[in-house]
């Protein structure tokens, strides 16, 4: 069990895409979306995984996280019993300056949503910010994922 700590910005342009070192299709649906416990299922790649996530400290930075990996089959047949709305993107990662930033650009419902997510040691730790890194919307609710499957960005742009 662990504390997950991290920053989430929105995206300004597709710069980060040349200097992207590795480039994911994720597909995601949640068991239970309740924001004080969300119970996650993504198949990454190759890779499936169950996730649980705790609700969020004051300030949107940290929480709870437990994650154990599954296989593709269970993840593909537990999407299944999903809440309705998916989550379709790719996930980036960019190394910036000894940081790796996980960069979502998000598809269907979602499309024209770019999120970039640093993972930090610390709350107080100083995040250096690559140019194409926009405002930073830490502790906003409406970009978490389990948000955008009820409530799409094309909805509220």
């Amino acid at each position: 069990m662990a504390i997950e700590i991290e920053r989430k910005y929105l995206v300004s342009n597709d710069k980060f895409k040349s200097l992207s070192h590795k480039a994911t299709r994720i597909t995601q649906g949640y068991l239970n979306s309740d924001k004080a416990r969300t119970v996650r299922v993504r198949v990454m790649g190759e890779q499936g995984f169950l996730t649980i996530k705790g609700l969020s400290n004051q300030a949107g930075l940290s929480r709870f996280e437990w994650e154990k990996e599954i296989s593709v089959s269970e993840a593909q047949e537990l999407l299944k019993l999903c809440e309705p709305g998916v989550i379709d993107k790719t996930r980036y990662l960019v190394e910036y300056q000894h940081q790796v930033f996980e960069v979502d650009e998000f598809y269907g419902d979602n499309q024209g949503l770019i999120v970039a997510e640093l993972e930090i040691a610390t709350e107080q730790q100083t995040v250096s910010k690559p140019d194409w890194l926009g405002d930073e919307v830490t502790g906003d609710n409406r970009y978490y994922n389990s948000t955008l499957m009820k409530t799409p960005y094309t909805q509220w742009v």
